[in-house]
């Protein structure tokens, strides 16, 4: 019995000690592992001095996440001309003092943002094998449901207000100005896609033609938002959401998006088409993850300093 059955029953107990090691290293180590990304999008007027842009997404942010709150204040020094928060700065109702004092010292720079469904209501408890379940099925989010009975909703008045206080501009299905020094920025904001909040209709007719540049802004990059915002003629669009498909392969990459955009373009710089034009499209990896899911594999937490430069 034990010739038959001995090798077997290693093998389990190696599989599960290297599961639990990888796990270990996924939720201890790569998940508080803080990078930057930096680049570099040619996407201004000629002439136009460079812009530095900081953007910063999907924090879900938990009741003493202390290195993460430290990581976030020190991205200050970077010393951006503004930021851009895409959403999901929650995932702890308790949070949203911990929020504004992570961003404290970036609201010292002008900023827009907008919310994720993470905002608005707390993360529940799933299987993350669901996740590619609904993306065999084509079926991503709460398909513009209400949350189930129970959901916690988060205080997310709170954190707009906070934001709205340090000058910061709520793109909430609107569009907001910037004046920077020698030059005027317009942007288009939708709220989130993935719970089915967004309203194009009310932002529709592409950039303003007197700003010296429009940006379009939104948490998921569901592909409805990218074509509306790209056939309208917006250069750049910025999103978050997909944690860059959060576990990944080595080699190989993301498995899921948590929408319906291809995994080739679950984070960093693209581009995307709609209708004759192209916009270059930058997705966050984002800084968190859901307090249910706390960890990162091969796709440590990010924030992005993006450089705008002049068009060739």
């Amino acid at each position: 019995m034990r010739a038959r059955y001995g090798m077997p029953l290693k093998i389990t107990a190696g599989i599960a000690a290297v599961g639990a090691a990888g796990l270990a290293y996924a939720a201890g180590f790569e998940a508080r592992s803080f990078r930057l990304r930096r680049v570099t999008v040619p996407v201004l007027p000629r002439g136009m001095r460079p812009l530095r842009v900081l953007q910063v997404s999907d924090i879900h942010m938990v009741s003493g996440q202390r290195k993460k709150r430290a990581w976030l204040q020190s991205l200050a020094g970077l010393r951006p001309d503004f930021v851009v928060n895409t959403g999901d700065n929650l995932s702890d109702p308790e949070g949203v003092p911990e929020v504004l004092d992570a961003l404290g010292p970036l609201m010292e720079y002008p900023g827009v943002y907008v919310f994720g469904s993470n905002d608005y209501y707390g993360p529940t408890l799933r299987n993350p094998a669901r996740y590619l379940l609904e993306k065999a099925q084509g079926r991503h989010g709460l398909n513009g449901n209400a949350p189930a009975v129970g959901v916690v909703h988060n205080p997310w008045e709170d954190l707009r207000d906070g934001f709205d206080a340090a000058g910061w501009l709520d793109l909430t299905n609107t569009r907001g100005r910037l004046k920077l020094e020698g030059c005027e920025l317009a942007f288009t904001g939708l709220d989130d896609p993935h719970i089915k909040r967004d309203r194009y209709e009310l932002v529709a007719g592409g950039p303003e033609k007197d700003a010296d540049l429009s940006l379009a802004v939104v948490h998921a990059p569901y592909l409805r938002s990218l074509d509306a915002f790209t056939s309208d003629g917006y250069p750049l669009v910025l999103a978050g959401h997909t944690h860059g498909g959060q576990v990944c392969i080595p080699f190989y990459g993301a498995l899921v998006t948590n929408c319906d955009l291809d995994t080739d373009r679950v984070k960093g710089l693209s581009t995307h088409r709609s209708e004759g034009n192209t916009a270059y499209l930058h997705v966050s990896a984002g800084c968190g993850a859901s307090r249910y899911t706390p960890v990162r594999f091969a796709c440590p937490p990010e924030a992005t300093l993006l450089t705008l430069t002049s068009r060739d």
